[in-house]
């Protein structure tokens, strides 16, 4: 039997190693029977993998890339939150992938792919979602890219 961490490194990720940030906020919370992943860049251990704007230092495909990154993040934390037990995930309701895009950009859509292709890939029918794909003056750290995610469990 397949899991979703199979499929994960079967994408030729490897599991995320993130250290939460003493930050005055929560990487993830559950409230009920839902999860709420905050905002993920796409940090890969300690490096951040693409930093710059889409349409000019960051292309289309690598802000494709950096959205997967941000995806396979917001399953690290999911990850964490539900102790590792991925079989209670039900459904992946949405998904906001904010895109740090130069003025005139107009793709938005084509790089939440990224994050939403992932998602599909890693937990078939469970990652199927709604999505909003929003274009940004900036983000945090000159990241092109950051997604966050409510999740429904049991």
């Amino acid at each position: 039997m397949t899991t979703f961490r199979d499929r994960f490194e079967q994408l030729g990720y490897a599991w995320p190693d993130i250290v939460p940030a003493s930050l005055p906020f929560l990487p993830a919370t559950r409230i009920d029977k839902t999860v709420y992943v905050s905002g993920q860049i796409p940090e890969t251990g300690e490096h951040i993998a693409f930093t710059g704007k889409v349409g000019d230092a960051v292309s289309i495909e690598d802000a494709q890339k950096a959205a997967e990154i941000c995806a396979a993040n917001i399953l690290f934390w999911l990850s964490r939150e539900l102790d590792g037990d991925m079989d209670r995930v039900v459904q992946v309701a949405r998904i906001t992938v904010y895109i740090n895009a130069v003025a005139g950009f107009s793709d938005f859509s084509n790089v939440g792919n990224g994050a939403s292709e992932f998602l599909l890939n890693v937990l078939g029918d469970k990652g199927k979602h709604t999505r909003a794909a929003i274009g940004m003056a900036g983000l945090p750290l000159n990241v092109p890219v950051e997604a966050d995610a409510i999740i429904h469990v049991r």
